[in-house]
C-alpha cells in the first residue's frame, strides 16, 4: 500500500503500460483519476475498477483538457500527489526528407509539449500538498537513431531535457521529476501506428517479441508491467532521493553491440583482428 491516501493522475491509461499502472496505482492503495481519449473505456473501467478510479476524457494535445484533468482530479479528491504523463502513440513514420510541419507539429504536442503541460497544470496542486512526484514516459529511441520514427524520437529526447531541467526548477516545492525510458514493450503501439486490426496487431506483437526477445540480453519481451512497476518506484517514497534522472527498462537493449553479450555472435575485435591475435 505504497499510495495509501495519495492521489495519481495517469494519462493515457486505457490500454497497454497506463493500464498496467492504472491496475497496479490501485493495488497500492491510491485513488487513481485516469485520463485519456478513448473515453468508451474510460467509462467502462470505471464501472470495473471500483470507487478508487476515476475517469476524466482527455486529448493531451490540447492544454485546456489537461488543465481541466488536473483541476478535476484535485477537485475530486482533495489534491494531487503523483502525476504519470504515460499518453503518447507512435505518431508519424515519415523521415526527415518527407515529413510535413504538420505532422511534426502533432508529434511535439503529444509527445512533447503534453509532458510539459501536464507538469505545468499539476504542479500547483502537488505544490497545495507539500510536495510529490512527477514521472514521464521517454524511450530508448533518445538515445539513438534506429529504435523509432524521427519525430517521436527527437520529442523523447525533449521529455529526457524537460525531466532534468523541471525537476531542477521544482526542487524548492519537495516536487521530484524523474523519466523513464522503456524498450520494446509489447503493447499496441506499433501496430496501431500502421493501422493494423485487433488480428494483425497480435501478429504484430508476436513477430516483434519474439526479435526483441532475440535483441537484448533479457531474453523476452518487455510488457506493460516492467514499466508499471518503475513508474510506481519513482513515484513512491523509496525513491525520495532520485530526481531529474531517468531510469532505463529495455531489457539491457541498450548496453552494447549483440557481440558483447551474446557468444555466438563476434564482437568487434573478432571480427577485425586476426586469427592468430584472437
Amino acid at each position: 500500500m505504497r499510495f495509501k491516501g495519495k492521489t495519481a493522475v495517469i494519462t493515457g491509461g486505457s490500454s497497454g503500460i497506463g493500464r498496467a499502472s492504472v491496475e497496479l496505482f490501485l493495488r497500492e492503495g491510491a485513488t487513481v483519476v485516469m485520463g485519456d481519449i478513448d473515453e468508451a473505456e474510460g467509462i467502462a473501467m470505471m464501472s470495473a475498477l471500483g470507487d478508487a478510479f476515476l475517469f476524466q476524457k482527455c486529448d493531451v494535445t490540447q492544454e485546456s483538457e489537461i488543465k481541466a484533468l488536473m483541476d478535476y482530479a484535485a477537485e475530486k479528491t482533495g489534491g494531487i500527489d503523483i502525476l504519470f504523463n504515460n499518453a503518447g502513440a507512435g505518431g508519424p513514420r515519415d523521415a526527415i526528407d518527407e515529413i510535413s510541419g504538420d505532422d511534426w507539429d502533432f508529434a511535439m504536442a503529444l509527445l512533447l509539449k503534453s509532458v510539459a503541460m501536464g507538469i505545468r497544470h499539476a504542479a500547483p496542486h502537488l505544490k497545495q500538498r507539500g510536495g510529490g512526484a512527477i514521472v514521464n514516459t521517454a524511450s530508448i529511441c533518445a538515445f539513438q537513431a534506429g529504435y523509432g520514427p524521427i519525430a517521436y524520437s527527437t520529442a523523447k529526447a525533449g521529455v529526457l531535457h524537460l525531466t532534468k531541467v523541471a525537476a531542477a526548477e521544482l526542487a524548492q516545492y519537495k516536487i521530484r521529476v524523474n523519466a523513464i525510458c522503456p524498450g520494446f514493450i509489447q503493447t499496441n503501439i506499433f501496430a496501431a501506428s500502421l493501422g493494423a486490426n485487433k488480428e494483425e496487431a497480435r501478429q504484430i506483437n508476436s513477430v516483434l517479441g519474439q526479435a526483441a526477445a532475440n535483441a537484448q540480453p533479457v531474453a523476452r519481451p518487455g510488457v506493460p508491467s516492467d514499466i508499471a512497476e518503475a513508474a510506481a518506484y519513482l513515484a513512491s517514497e523509496a525513491a525520495g532521493f532520485v530526481t531529474g534522472t531517468h531510469l532505463l527498462v529495455d531489457g539491457g537493449m541498450l548496453v552494447g553491440t549483440p557481440g558483447s553479450w551474446n557468444p555466438e555472435v563476434p564482437g568487434m575485435l573478432d571480427a577485425i583482428a586476426p586469427e592468430h591475435l584472437r
